[in-house]
């Protein structure tokens, strides 16, 4: 498996991807021309964060994105995990743990304060899947106004 940060040539791989989580993960259809944009958005600047890829048998067989907040309490940056994706036929083969691994390596060479992430509630393998990794549940629920995407907010 080798991890790679995403580069200008992999955006249709990476929008399909995010297209596909999306759909799987909360039942939505995305704006392909608005995600295009934002994935773009991301491998063009770095300070918005950047993804990585596994590929494996020349093909890529997952993703995720790392973003960013400050944290003033720890006077230090936490790498937020977004768009994990790995195709149906990949999973439970190691793919989201070398992604989350060379997270790790990476936050420990940019001394990151941590690493969060949030998951639909009701998307069980996905919870699951982190737990595996090591990743506990944190003490904060998650509030939000979206201007952008409609959906229920219900309990």
């Amino acid at each position: 498996m080798r991890i790679r940060h995403a580069e200008p040539a992999d955006i249709e791989i990476v929008v399909d991807f995010n297209a596909r989580l999306a759909e799987e993960s909360e039942g939505l259809q995305l704006d392909r021309a608005r995600l295009r944009a934002g994935v773009e958005a991301v491998l063009r600047d770095k300070a918005r964060g950047f993804y990585l890829i596994a590929e494996s048998d020349g093909a890529t067989q997952g993703q995720l994105a790392l973003t960013f907040e400050w944290s003033d309490w720890r006077n230090g940056m936490f790498w937020w995990l977004q768009s994990v994706y790995v195709r149906p036929e990949s999973r439970r083969q190691g793919v989201l743990r070398a992604l989350y691994h060379r997270v790790l390596e990476l936050a420990a060479d940019n001394g990151i304060c941590g690493v969060r992430l949030y998951v639909e509630k009701h998307n069980v393998s996905a919870q699951e899947a982190y737990r595996r990794l090591g990743l506990a549940r944190a003490v904060f629920h998650m509030y939000e106004v979206d201007f952008v995407l409609e959906r229920g907010h219900g309990e």
